[in-house]
Order: C-alpha cells, then sequence, then structure tokens
C-alpha cells in the first residue's frame, strides 16, 4: 500500500494498499530508479496482459512490485488463467482468479523481528477478520513457528516516483493457498519515530485482503484514492473479477483502496459484502 501527503492531499479523505500495500504520497525530492529496478518490456507486457498497472512497476526481490504493494513472481506471470471474466467499473471490489480453498480453514500468521507494536496491530487484525464470522479465519503461529503468513520488516525510503510503499502482499496462490508473506516498511518516513498501532492493523488488514484474493477497490481508477489523472489499467484476461453485490459508485470508506489518507481504515459495509460473497 501507499500513503499519500497529508499535506498535498488531505482533503482526498481516501485510502492508498498497495497499496495497502500500499503506498504514501511524500512531497520528498524524486530519484532516478536504480538499474536493477527497471523490468523488461516482455515482463511489462505480461504484468498488463494479467491485468495491473505497469505504471512505477519495478523488480524487487522475489518479483516484481506493482500497483505499489502487490508482488508478482516469475510464476505468477506465466500462470494461465482458469477464467477471463473480467468487469471494468469504478468502484466495486473486485477479487483474483485464484482464492483460497479447502475452507473452513485457519490461517496462521507469524510475525518475525519486528517491534511489539506490529505484534499488537497484527492481533487486532485478527480480531476484526475473525468477528466478521467468516469460514476463512486467523490465528497466531505457535512461537517459533512461522505461520501460513510471515510478517517481517524492510526498510526503503521515498521512491522515485514520489511515494513509499508502507506494505507488501501477494495474491493465492493456484492451489489455494493463501499468499504466504506480508513485508511492512520499518523507515520512520513510512510511520513515524512511534508508528500508530491502528495505523498499522489498517495496513495489515488490507494487505491480509490480498493475500486471500482480493485487488483493489478502485482497480479501474486509482486516482480515485492516489490522485493524479484518471488511469483504468483496461481489459486483460485474468486478475479482477468483480464480486457481485458490490456498489459502482465511489466507496470512500473501503478497506481494500489502493492509497493510504493515514487513517484507521476498517471494514465498511460493502467490504463486508464482498468478504461475505466470497468466504461466509
Amino acid at each position: 500500500m501507499k500513503k499519500l501527503n497529508l499535506l498535498s492531499f488531505a482533503l482526498m479523505g481516501t485510502m492508498a494498499l498497495s497499496f495497502y500495500g500500499c503506498q504514501k504520497k511524500d512531497a520528498a525530492t524524486t530519484t532516478a530508479a536504480s538499474s536493477q529496478d527497471k523490468i523488461s518490456a516482455a515482463t511489462k507486457s505480461q504484468i498488463n496482459k494479467m491485468g495491473f498497472s505497469t505504471e512505477n512497476a519495478r523488480k524487487v526481490k522475489g518479483g516484481y512490485l506493482v500497483e505499489g504493494d502487490i508482488l508478482l513472481t516469475d510464476k505468477n506471470l506465466n500462470e494461465k488463467a482458469v477464467s477471463s471474466h473480467l468487469s471494468i467499473a469504478e468502484t466495486e471490489q473486485y477479487r483474483t482468479t485464484n482464492l483460497v480453498n479447502a475452507l473452513p480453514r485457519v490461517i496462521t500468521v507469524s510475525v518475525t523481528n519486528l517491534p511489539q507494536v506490529y505484534s499488537d496491530a497484527t492481533d487486532a487484525m485478527i480480531t476484526r477478520y475473525n468477528n466478521l464470522g467468516l469460514r476463512v479465519t486467523f490465528q497466531r503461529a505457535a512461537p517459533g513457528n512461522t505461520g501460513d503468513i510471515d510478517i517481517f520488516g524492510f526498510d526503503e525510503g521515498v521512491g522515485p516516483d514520489g511515494y513509499i510503499t508502507l506494505g507488501s502482499s501477494g495474491f493465492p496462490t493456484s492451489g489455494g493457498d493463501p499468499f504466504n508473506q506480508i513485508q511492512m516498511n520499518t523507515n520512520v518516513d513510512a510511520y513515524g519515530a512511534n508508528p500508530d498501532q491502528g495505523y498499522l492493523t489498517s495496513v495489515i488488514q488490507h494487505e491480509v485482503g490480498h493475500c486471500i484474493g482480493f485487488r483493489h477497490t478502485d482497480y479501474a481508477n486509482r486516482a480515485y484514492s492516489c490522485g493524479g489523472s484518471y488511469a483504468n489499467e483496461g481489459q486483460s484476461d485474468v486478475g479482477a473479477i468483480r464480486i457481485p453485490g458490490t456498489p459502482s459508485g465511489p466507496n470512500a470508506a473501503s478497506f481494500m483502496l489502493a492509497c493510504s489518507n493515514g487513517s484507521d481504515r476498517t471494514f465498511n459495509a460493502n467490504d463486508k459484502i464482498a468478504l461475505n460473497y466470497l468466504y461466509k
């Protein structure tokens, strides 16, 4: 997720995930992208075919970071879709082709080498999801064990696009398992010297949404939460299937908006409709 500069965008009232994998827009001076961050035209074509934006896409450890907080691996890029059903609209909830299966299912979560506030935020995230009564529930992994989803840190400042990534994750595997990691930015420019637990909870909640198959709510026009010009990613073979029953109008409070406004955002009524549709 990305985070928007709160001075420049305080009136927007919308959220980033990444991207809550999301990103935050800062007014820092941008720098040129390093050569190792660049990706080939062929890879960009693969990313685009899957229905993801290639704007500011970059190579990172383990794959390619797109839309601010979504990690696509080489395996993801080479998988063939099992469905070509795609809806392009404005701000409905979207899911990926792959979802978590073998329901009901308990997904364990671990936190590795992060300050206590990240662990507390993870516990709060688990409570939020489990209070929904879904067939997917979460619990902390036993001490010393790595969970089905492991949350760990990275340290990265403001990027060449003027955004900072708050966290990142990926989508379920073709075998129906949740994505197995969430990376949270420990750089002081991401959350400050004393991170707010509620804010961290909302970012982790957003990233878990990706891990179980949610796309950004403003997939079709990320300018809605991130600012800038209108950006519709267009048609593709896979990657963004509209969830029936979710609204076609603006949905400002959704936990899966692409960019963060720096607040503690949790599930709104439409998010719950989407979660219930997929996992109740």
